[in-house]
């Protein structure tokens, strides 16, 4: 595995700022974000400093944990309207930081039903995105249709572009009762980005653990993306913190990564 792709997940460290979240992961031995402290409003989130803070981290912006597309699916096209403008303000906002994709929403809802509605409005993102080169990815998530492997892949085919595809979470995945395997071939064309945690089942259901400690094999999704030629990073999702604090507990998980 080339080192330069392990990337971390901003998200835990939510109740700081963006200064202390890319501090951490360069303290962890990180040189890439998958960064939640962001905004496309330019009034909460101004791009040049964003992009001045990671220069003098030296923490580079790898992808945006953003939602645009959530909207897709609401009954008024004023909404829809303002959700695409949304979509590409945050494309552009990427581009600008370097990043090489954005999390996307496919979406309200788990019912195959609504492909018809958002993949017209997905086509035009993602044609949008082929041309300031940022992929689109739709997180493996409850609530969300991506959580359901064959209605992802038909999503994918309607959209029909390699800018927009899967962001494949096995972790995810497992807990919400599919089989990331089998997840994997059925959307494996179509992923573009990698969020990476560990959990297992018990008698009092699923929990996250250290990576190694749960039942996502980590050295069978590295082979598994390998196989297929992906080109993206993996960004490692700390979400444990009831556990261990992120600020000793992601070094391990980097160190771990980095021995498979």
């Amino acid at each position: 595995m080339d080192e330069s792709r392990i990337s971390a997940c901003t998200y835990p460290m939510r109740e700081h700022d963006a200064e202390y979240a890319l501090r951490v992961l360069a303290d962890s031995g990180l040189k890439k974000a998958d960064l939640w402290h962001f905004s496309e409003d330019p009034s909460e989130c101004d791009l040049d400093e964003l992009m001045a803070l990671s220069d003098r981290v030296g923490v580079k912006i790898a992808n945006l944990s953003t939602y645009p597309g959530r909207n897709f699916t609401a009954d008024s096209e004023q909404e829809r309207a303002a959700e695409l403008v949304k979509m590409k303000a945050t494309i552009d906002a990427a581009a600008k930081l370097g990043a090489r994709s954005i999390r996307v929403t496919p979406g309200t809802g788990e019912e195959p039903a609504i492909i018809d509605h958002i993949a017209p409005l997905m086509a035009e993102s993602a044609g949008y995105a082929e041309q300031r080169g940022v992929y689109l990815g739709m997180e493996n998530h409850g609530g969300s249709i991506a959580v359901h492997p064959e209605h992802a892949q038909a999503l994918c085919e309607a959209v029909g572009s390699p800018y927009f595809g899967v962001l494949y979470e096995p972790c995810n995945l497992l807990a919400a009762g599919v089989d990331y395997r089998r997840a994997f071939e059925v959307f494996a064309d179509h992923i573009v980005h990698l969020h990476f945690k560990d959990g297992k089942w018990g008698e009092d259901g699923f929990a996250r653990c250290h990576l190694g400690e749960g039942d996502v094999d980590a050295v069978w999704v590295i082979q598994a993306l390998d196989s297929i030629g992906y080109q993206g990073d993996y960004a490692l999702e700390y979400e444990i913190t009831e556990i261990e604090p992120i600020e000793t507990g992601l070094r391990k998980w980097v160190e771990y990564f980095r021995s498979l």
